[in-house]
């Protein structure tokens, strides 16, 4: 009887903790699948190689440079192409084909693809891009664009998008966008970009393009 008592004591403490192992395991999320990068090559060339080239250095200056991009970054646009959160009827209606293990290894790919180099074009203003990436404009609480994506332009991970060599007529139309409200998903772009005029988004985005 001794014994039975004792085993039902035993069972009685255990359950607790069993209970609290059970409920962790179903707490901790499931890890994300290694990327592919076959699999991410062959979904790139079905879908995006039209607009972004062969090995993502698009020549079309409208269109994106993606390689060597943060592949963090990249399925982050991906995402909210999908979702509808950015608005693009071209990227919204490739990235409705596109699972999610189908955006890690299309991402994973590109950054695996070495960016190629672009130029400065507009010498004129080329200290005055330079100025404010590296120095933001401080009477006008403008941050340096160096901060957040570094001086020359690699970004950091998960945080803020690569940019060096970045084609100058592309950036220049996503500052445009972020300023007049019809590119939403970044507060902080939004509030930068509000308070820069034409003159000095076009210089930044000039000088970008020639960081490397």
């Amino acid at each position: 009887m001794k014994l039975l008592t004792s085993l039902f004591l035993v069972a009685a403490l255990a359950a607790p903790a069993f209970s609290a192992l059970a409920q962790e395991a179903k707490a901790e999320p499931a890890k994300a699948a290694k990327p592919d990068l076959v699999k991410g090559e062959a979904s790139y060339t079905a879908v995006c190689v039209a607009c972004h080239a062969a090995d993502g250095n698009s020549s079309i200056p409208e269109n994106p440079k993606l390689a060597q991009q943060h592949p963090e970054y990249l399925m982050k646009p991906l995402g909210e192409f999908k979702s509808g959160k950015r608005a693009n009827a071209i990227m919204s209606g490739f990235s409705a084909m596109l699972s999610e293990d189908d955006m890690r290894n299309i991402a994973f790919w590109l950054h695996s693809k070495p960016v190629k180099p672009g130029f400065s074009k507009e010498k004129e203003l080329v200290t005055l891009g330079e100025r404010i990436y590296r120095g933001g404009i401080a009477d006008r609480q403008i941050p340096a664009c160096a901060g957040c994506h570094s001086p020359n332009g690699a970004g950091i991970p998960a945080q803020y998008p690569r940019l060096g060599g970045q084609h100058a007529d592309y950036t220049q139309t996503q500052l445009y966008a972020f300023r007049d409200g019809s590119r939403k998903n970044s507060d902080q772009m939004m509030q930068v970009s509000a308070k820069l005029n034409d003159r000095e988004i076009k210089a930044v985005s000039d000088y970008i393009a020639g960081l490397r």
